[in-house]
């Protein structure tokens, strides 16, 4: 059984990888007795919701980072942005070149932060709050997991 649920946060993971790339605001897919429906609510990520087609309750799966809606961590007040996706960090746009930013970097909501690769697609990242960064959490050519913080920003 839990092979069955890996696959199905798989696809999910692919649907909102789709979403993203397309700049979609909703999805909704209906596969026998499932249904999944996938919405982006402003220029946060998409909300996920899975609704058996019985007349069980709606479960909400996960929140989507998507394009990287930031977190603030009570302990130090900064700001982690967060990973949409699965996928290879990369702090800069080849090897040979600058990083996008670096600690003490101002960043505001439209600045390119890094690229994470996913199924061969360089995905460039926003860093979608305004600030400072103050902490690079990631080393280039790193794995990186679905919501895992990769930056801490000082907020203006």
């Amino acid at each position: 059984m839990s092979d069955h649920k890996e696959i199905d946060l798989e696809k999910v993971k692919e649907l909102i990888e789709i979403m993203i790339e397309n700049d979609l605001v909703e999805l909704e897919i209906a596969d026998g007795k499932n249904k999944i429906a996938l919405k982006r609510p402003g220029a946060g990520g998409p909300v996920i919701t899975q609704v058996p087609m019985a007349a069980a309750p709606a479960v909400a799966l996960a929140p989507v980072a998507g394009q990287v809606p930031a977190e603030e961590t009570e302990d130090d007040g900064l700001i982690e942005i967060v990973s949409p996706m699965v996928g290879t960090f990369y702090s800069s746009p080849s090897p040979d070149s600058d990083p996008f930013v670096e600690v003490g970097s101002k960043v505001s909501a439209d600045t390119v932060i890094c690229i994470v690769e996913a199924m061969k697609v360089m995905n460039e990242i926003k860093a979608e709050t305004s600030g400072t960064i103050a902490e690079i959490l990631c080393k280039p050519g790193e794995s990186l997991e679905f919501g895992q913080a990769i930056f801490k920003v000082k907020p203006n």
